[in-house]
């Protein structure tokens, strides 16, 4: 009986991995075309995600209640402040558009002006993680993030930071 354990428990650790790496793949991959959607900014205007066609876009998935993602704003801000307005080949400009998964809009506003996020594109869904918006990308956990090319087409999905500033970087014009 005792030899059997060692093996089943691997199976079981495998499958455990299996079944977790199924639950957070990324909906999508790279050079599959992003999804549209409407959304509500935190001013109060109306847009689509397709209004920033032309543009290089970073689609972030955050919470103001999650750690990891307050602790990659930073990283946000630098790459905002790096990119925002540069001239890049085929590309109008670099834009941030944050989602952040919420339950209490006061938090969210609040976490905003702390992390000194300066970018137009903010939108909440209330709905924490059943969000429809986090739906329609398949997202599972905070934060994600999608690399999005001017013509609408996935680029990366949880990139790191490195792997975003080189990507932008080999993009500038000269």
């Amino acid at each position: 009986m005792k030899k059997y354990i060692f093996p089943a428990l691997l199976v079981l650790v495998g499958l455990v991995w299996l079944g977790r790496y199924m639950y957070f793949k990324p909906k999508y991959i790279n050079g599959e075309v992003a999804p549209n959607f409407t959304m509500e900014l935190i001013d109060g205007r109306k847009m689509e995600l397709y209004d920033l066609k032309g543009n290089f876009v970073l689609l972030d998935f955050w919470g103001s209640w999650c750690g990891p993602c307050r602790a990659d704003n930073p990283n946000l801000v630098k790459l905002y402040d790096e990119f925002n307005g540069k001239r890049f080949k085929g590309a109008k400009n670099f834009e941030i558009v944050s989602i952040g998964l919420e339950m209490k809009e006061s938090r969210w506003k609040a976490a905003i002006a702390k992390d000194k996020l300066r970018w137009p594109y903010h939108h909440a869904d209330f709905n924490r993680m059943k969000s429809e918006i986090g739906g329609l990308y398949g997202v599972n956990e905070i934060p994600t993030k999608y690399l999005i090319t001017p013509d609408g087409q996935i680029a990366g999905v949880n990139m790191t930071y490195e792997e975003i500033h080189g990507f932008l970087s080999e993009r500038l014009k000269g």
